[in-house]
């Protein structure tokens, strides 16, 4: 039975991935800060208290796995501000280094604490966002959250040619814009049909596509 483990598995997307990969018989462990009835409802193991931008936490998620080997790893924890160029008060600025902090380290804190629970044929998704495209910015705004997911498009291509001599693939997916919580429930696509394409994707991916950046329908993005 092939071992998942996701983060910020309560809500949203991640809670759709539980879902779905713990409805086709996979051993799910589900990370999140705090649990939810609908998470527990899944059957998953839930691994409560679990702060991506806390290395004594993920420390302790990874000493409480033993010997699971996890075949496949999504970070999918993040958060969302809304910087504007007119409005960067302190607060702001303090939104936006935590959102650093969530969105682009924390995926590297979770890859570097859990790194030896993955083994040769492992897969590690990460959940960023086209809005981390340069290439593709032609709105502007959103600064924090732009910049942190450019960030972590950057860091996960720096894991990708890192873990590639140890066989283990990385793919850096846009689930598309999903109405979850994070964005008030608007967006074009439900959470449980992204998550039927990030698993997909998933599936799909082998070191010849490591440190790739997708849309979850497989559209390769610009970075």
């Amino acid at each position: 039975m092939p071992t998942v483990l996701i983060t910020g598995a309560n809500r949203g997307i991640g809670l759709s991935l539980a879902r779905r990969y713990t409805a086709r018989g996979d051993r799910v462990i589900a990370a999140c800060r705090q649990s939810s009835p609908e998470l527990e409802a899944t059957g998953a193991q839930v691994e409560a208290g679990v702060d991506v931008t806390d290395g004594k936490a993920l420390a302790a998620l990874a000493g409480r796995l033993g010997d699971t080997r996890i075949d496949t790893l999504v970070c999918n924890a993040g958060i969302l501000g809304r910087e504007a160029l007119d409005a960067l008060d302190e607060d702001a600025f303090e939104r936006m280094r935590r959102q650093f902090e969530v969105n682009a380290i924390g995926p590297l804190r979770t890859v570097h604490a859990l790194q030896g629970w993955l083994g040769e044929g492992a897969k590690v998704g990460i959940v960023t966002s086209r809005m981390g495209s340069v290439a593709d910015n032609t709105s502007g705004g959103r600064y924090g959250y732009r910049a942190s997911k450019a960030a972590v498009n950057a860091i996960g291509k720096s894991l990708a040619v890192d873990l590639e001599k140890r066989g283990i693939a990385v793919v850096l997916l846009h689930p598309g814009y999903v109405a979850t919580e994070m964005v008030g429930g608007t967006g074009d696509i439900q959470p449980d049909d992204a998550a039927a394409q990030l698993v997909q994707r998933m599936d799909e991916l082998t070191l010849d596509r490591t440190g790739t950046f997708v849309h979850a329908n497989g559209q390769p993005l610009p970075w």
